[in-house]
């Protein structure tokens, strides 16, 4: 059978990566194509569990640099095996809200550690399974803080990061995009949902067979 699509989608806080995976997903399913949606950190049993301490928990606020690192490598690692590469091995379309560039710009950058540390982990949690395109949506901190406030709840440990945080993620997110790889396509999020969506499947759509 022929192998699956893998496409994520990066970007900060409050960008809309949710709702064009949530679209995206629907006009594929609409064609009758097998789509698994998945999320980082999560996605199985034990990347849940990480979730929870990453972004939820009290004591997560304690939490060096070094370890979220590892952790959130470490809930990637049991998604690509459990989930992804089974996935792709059956021909169904893989779209992964957050991927390993999540932890380039998030760790590597924001939290400032040695890039080809990062790099290495990243590679050794992922092996060889890497997506075919990636979508990262970039919007202004301030318009995206904007964004979570007007959303129910209280915002998690992610979300609730100062300002600087949040430019230096998109500075990372913006040299990636400037990077010769073709897998990278950078979208203006600022723009309307619908005009989001028909970019994203302009690009998708000839990658369908």
């Amino acid at each position: 059978m022929r192998a699956g699509l893998f496409i994520s989608f990066e970007g900060t806080e409050g960008c809309g990566k949710s709702t064009q995976i949530q679209r995206l997903a629907a006009r594929l399913s609409g064609l009758g194509k097998s789509v698994l949606l998945t999320r980082e950190p999560g996605g199985t049993e034990i990347g849940e569990q990480l979730r929870e301490l990453l972004q939820f928990s009290q004591a997560g606020h304690a939490m060096c640099a070094e370890t979220e690192l590892l952790l959130f490598t470490a809930s990637r690692a049991q998604l690509v095996r459990e989930k992804i590469l089974p996935a792709l091995d059956t021909g169904t379309i893989v779209l992964a809200d957050r991927f390993l560039d999540s932890t380039t710009v998030y760790q590597g950058v924001a939290r400032r550690l040695d890039p080809a540390q990062v790099h290495a982990i990243n590679r050794f949690a992922v092996g060889h399974c890497l997506p075919a395109v990636t979508f990262i949506l970039d919007l202004d901190p301030t318009a995206a803080r904007a964004r979570l406030t007007s959303r129910a709840g209280a915002p998690d440990r992610m979300e609730n990061q100062p300002t600087a945080f949040y430019d230096a993620v998109r500075s990372g997110y913006l040299a990636l995009a400037s990077e010769p790889d073709p897998r990278f396509h950078l979208l203006d999020a600022a723009r309307s949902a619908d005009e989001l969506e028909a970019a994203i499947w302009q690009e998708i759509q000839s990658r369908l067979t």
